[in-house]
């Protein structure tokens, strides 16, 4: 499965972006600000998180790049979801629910922006996700996403 994330608007407080699936736009999708990241964080303390000064925590978009992903079970909220992998400067980056970029802590929310700076409709769009990514890794076919600045 080929997930493309492509932006469409990057403001001074959240980016904007539409999801496709193998060629086929879902939703829309919501994140924090892009910030210009070095390559690598050379700075980093135990290999774990990121000391970069450019990169907010909770405060900063996914950079540019191709990223493998697994579907795993998420306890914050209670269900399966995509989790991106080997994400330079970030863990834990997830694709779940939410509204604004107060939610996102750096992930990737899903839903239709028919709200200035917002997504709604975000669990329905995710429900509607979620079989996708299930029948994906079932099959054990890879789980890539690609996100376009």
């Amino acid at each position: 499965m080929e997930i493309k994330v492509k932006t469409f608007f990057a403001g001074a407080n959240y980016t904007l972006s539409k999801l496709f699936i193998d060629g086929v736009y879902q939703c829309d999708t919501l994140e924090d600000v892009i910030r210009q990241l070095p390559a690598t964080c050379p700075n980093t303390p135990h290999g774990i998180g990121c000391a970069c000064p450019q990169k907010v925590w909770g405060k900063t978009a996914i950079p540019a790049g191709r990223y493998e992903c697994d579907f795993v079970f998420s306890s914050k909220f209670n269900r399966k979801v995509i989790m991106l992998l080997n994400v330079p400067h970030f863990i834990g980056i997830l694709i779940h629910m939410g509204n604004t970029e107060v939610d996102t802590e750096g992930c990737l929310l899903v839903g239709e922006n028919k709200v200035v700076g917002q997504v709604i409709n975000s669990v329905v769009t995710l429900n509607k996700l979620t079989p996708m990514f299930e029948a994906a890794h079932d099959r054990k076919e890879k789980i890539f996403i690609t996100v376009e600045r």
